[in-house]
């Protein structure tokens, strides 16, 4: 699912389009992403017209924007990639110029195939690839997005182009043509953006193959707030948490938050239990389950001695710790910015979509070829 603009409530949707865009669920360790993340933006004063970045499993590596022109490191260990490729950087800022270019051009296309004057608007294109490193399986996607919704995508398997909107079947049509390319564009998602994964798997492996043990408290904000199990300092961030009764996992009265960043790369998360209707005495036979590969379940029981809250003994510990959480949060935000997009995974590539247009005067087929390191077809026509 793509942002939906909105003038009133921009910021703070695109702020938590920020931090939503950096979660993922899962345990497994096996399953790895390389994701990239374009949006151009009209209308809105408080962005970049065009923002890109880069993350390998889920932790931002790439960031370019049309403020700075620049492709620039996130990471410490992505500045090792000059050794085996020199021009990395200036290629790949060569590209996204390239890019803001088109995604500029392509807005205002789109905004006359849908009958739009003024406003605020978003184009958006979300692609890479998948590998689990255990069974070899790999998978890959390459999508557009107007306004919060889906456009046209790439499918895989048929190396046809789905368009749900009308809007999006002249666009269809015509790069369904032209099937050199999209046979480029299934060669890119399944083997070079999979190879490229893998060598910033390598060149980041002390960092994004670690395991760090997080720190796991109680907390209460009134005696009829729901108890908040919270987690943090964790990684990777694919974690299983959640709330038990003689070992029978609770689905109801539940509320699971999403896995958010810290600002040293960790990450945190909060699961609540509603206790309005289980009397003092059976809270002991509650307990928080945070699950975690590579490290033996961490198993918090619900003792009301451990809960930190704003009205006991530990007055103001609560509040110090979620103000402290919320103002890392914007922290790692501002310092990953993405282009106020927010997306659906889908497992199924027939289901993928990407938007686009066919108005253009330049081919897909005709482009020039992207960098090694970055996706194929960026502009609309």
């Amino acid at each position: 699912m793509f942002f939906k603009s909105s003038s009133r409530s921009m910021d703070m949707t695109a702020l938590r389009g920020m931090l939503l865009l950096l979660c993922c669920h899962g345990v497994s360790s096996e399953f790895h992403s390389l994701k990239y993340f374009y949006t151009a933006s009209s209308g809105l004063s408080n962005f970049p017209e065009f923002v890109v970045v880069g993350l390998v499993d889920e932790v931002q590596m790439v960031h370019y924007d049309s403020n700075s022109q620049r492709a620039e490191p996130r990471q410490e260990w992505m500045e090792q990639i000059t050794r085996d490729r020199p021009d990395y950087w200036e290629r790949s800022t060569g590209r996204f110029l390239g890019d803001q270019h088109d995604f500029k051009g392509s807005i205002e296309i789109l905004k006359k195939r849908f009958n739009q004057t003024g406003g605020s608007h978003v184009y958006q294109k979300m692609c890479g690839c998948e590998w689990d490193d255990e069974d070899g399986d790999t998978g890959g996607y390459n999508q557009f997005g107007y306004d919060g919704e889906d456009f046209i995508s790439f499918d895989l398997e048929t190396k046809t182009w789905i368009a749900p909107k009308p809007q999006a079947y002249s666009t269809k049509q015509r790069w369904d043509q032209n099937r050199a390319y999209n046979e480029r564009n299934k060669n890119y998602y399944t083997k070079v953006c999979v190879d490229w994964l893998k060598k910033y798997l390598d060149y980041g492996k002390s960092t994004l193959q670690r395991t760090e043990r997080p720190s796991v408290s109680l907390l209460q904000r009134s005696p009829s707030s729901p108890v908040v199990c919270h987690a943090t300092g964790f990684y990777p961030n694919r974690v299983v948490m959640f709330w038990r009764r003689d070992d029978q996992e609770l689905h109801e009265h539940v509320d699971h938050g999403e896995v958010l960043p810290n600002h040293d790369g960790t990450f945190q998360v909060s699961v609540g239990l509603n206790l309005t209707s289980v009397p003092p005495e059976d809270w002991m036979t509650y307990e928080c389950v945070v699950q975690l590969k590579g490290i033996e379940d961490i198993l918090v029981p619900l003792d009301p001695a451990r809960i930190m809250t704003n009205w006991g003994g530990d007055g103001g510990v609560q509040s110090n710790i979620i103000i402290g959480s919320v103002v890392l949060l914007l922290a790692a935000a501002v310092g990953v910015f993405v282009g106020v997009f927010v997306f659906k995974r889908r497992n199924d590539s027939a289901k993928r979509r990407q938007a686009g247009s066919d108005t253009s005067s330049v081919d897909p087929g005709e482009q020039n070829p992207a960098p090694e390191a970055q996706p194929l077809n960026t502009e609309v026509n």
